[in-house]
């Protein structure tokens, strides 16, 4: 494709292209010859140097033949000396003398005779300018040039960076009957964009993590045959995992600590009530469930273990708690917990986002 298009293509469009490729191609591989310390590119970019060269030379030899009219050039690129003597003669001869026509000879028609001045006006006209064609080519594939020379140092570099990790799409998922409920709850999407915060690591007071994983589902409540909405999403680090849910029962915040009190946990001391954001909320603990699975040739599973202590958050839907609650734990496979502080400052800047959704 690329040897038709330079053979279609015309002389003053060609030569430049070719020019500017080889120029830059050559200059580029010569640099990253003496920078890698590499004979073969070495030697390949010396190849498209003077192959550059060559093509210079033609367009100057062009340019100097346009520049110089005259009659055919012999093979060395000079006049003959015959065809030179014979157009001095043809200028300086007298013009024959026409012979007499007869004054009752009707006159022939035919052609007007064209000036030729203005033929040679005429033609110069018509014939495209090479110097704008020259130009227009440098200046289209000087600009393709560049991007070749300076791509691989503008283009950011792979090293290697891990990146944060991004909400999972889940907008093609069929979400359960309850979603369609006035006022519609928020779905495991929503509350993913929420939690995965870019400040969210610095909030949790390990600034240096980024985020592992994140994911939102929508799910219902257990028990409810599918009738409580209970949305949830979950965001990693190395330290921490994060984990927002909301649920949309008619337990009032009050009537929820009285169910953790009466649940007898021995971390009950930890739990104290407060308000976050004019909303009635209070602190909890309670340790995680742990599952094995081993899939040996045996196939067998271990019973479901405690996990590490986990401290959650939870904040009424409104401010008049009329039910309904927002959860947010937080926990780590060493067991480690974040301050109280860690928790209000996250619900203060994830909760707002969606709390219109949760309002009845």
């Amino acid at each position: 494709m690329l040897g038709l298009l330079l053979r279609v293509l015309p002389f003053w469009v060609r030569e430049p292209l070719l020019i500017v490729l080889g120029s830059v191609l050559g200059v580029r591989l010569t640099y990253l010859a003496v920078h890698d310390h590499d004979l073969v590119m070495a030697g390949i970019g010396a190849v498209f140097l003077v192959f550059t060269a060559v093509r210079v030379h033609l367009v100057v030899r062009a340019l100097r033949a346009r520049r110089n009219p005259g009659p055919a050039a012999s093979a060395d690129g000079t006049a003959t000396d015959a065809v030179a003597q014979a157009w001095a003669q043809a200028q300086v001869a007298p013009a024959p003398t026409p012979a007499r026509v007869p004054a009752t000879a009707p006159a022939s028609p035919g052609p007007r005779p064209v000036p030729a001045a203005t033929a040679t006006a005429t033609a110069t006209e018509k014939e495209p300018n090479p110097w704008g064609q020259a130009v227009a080519a440098v200046a289209v594939f000087a600009a393709l040039g560049a991007a070749l020379w300076l791509g691989p140092d503008m283009l950011p570099a792979d090293d290697g960076t891990p990146r944060a990790a991004s909400c999972s799409d889940t907008e093609d998922e069929t979400l359960p009957p309850v979603y369609e409920k006035k006022p519609r709850p928020v779905t495991g999407d929503e509350l993913c964009e929420a939690l995965n915060r870019t400040d969210l690591a610095r909030l949790l007071g390990t600034p240096a993590e980024i985020a592992t994983s994140a994911s939102g589902t929508n799910n219902t409540a257990a028990l409810t045959d599918g009738k409580v909405a209970e949305p949830e999403a979950e965001v990693s680090f190395e330290t921490y995992t994060v984990n927002l849910s909301a649920t949309y029962n008619h337990l009032s915040t009050a009537q929820y600590v009285k169910l953790v009190k009466i649940a007898g946990d021995e971390d009950e001391k930890n739990l104290r009530t407060l308000t976050v954001l004019g909303r009635p909320a209070f602190l909890s603990s309670e340790h995680t469930m742990k599952f094995e699975f081993s899939l040996g040739s045996e196939g067998s599973s271990a019973p479901v273990q405690q996990g590490p202590l986990a401290r959650t958050l939870s904040v009424a839907l409104d401010g008049k708690d009329r039910g309904g609650y927002y959860d947010i734990t937080v926990w780590s496979e060493s067991g480690a917990l974040p301050t109280d502080q860690a928790l209000l400052d996250i619900a203060e800047k994830v909760l707002p986002t969606v709390l219109e959704r949760g309002a009845r």
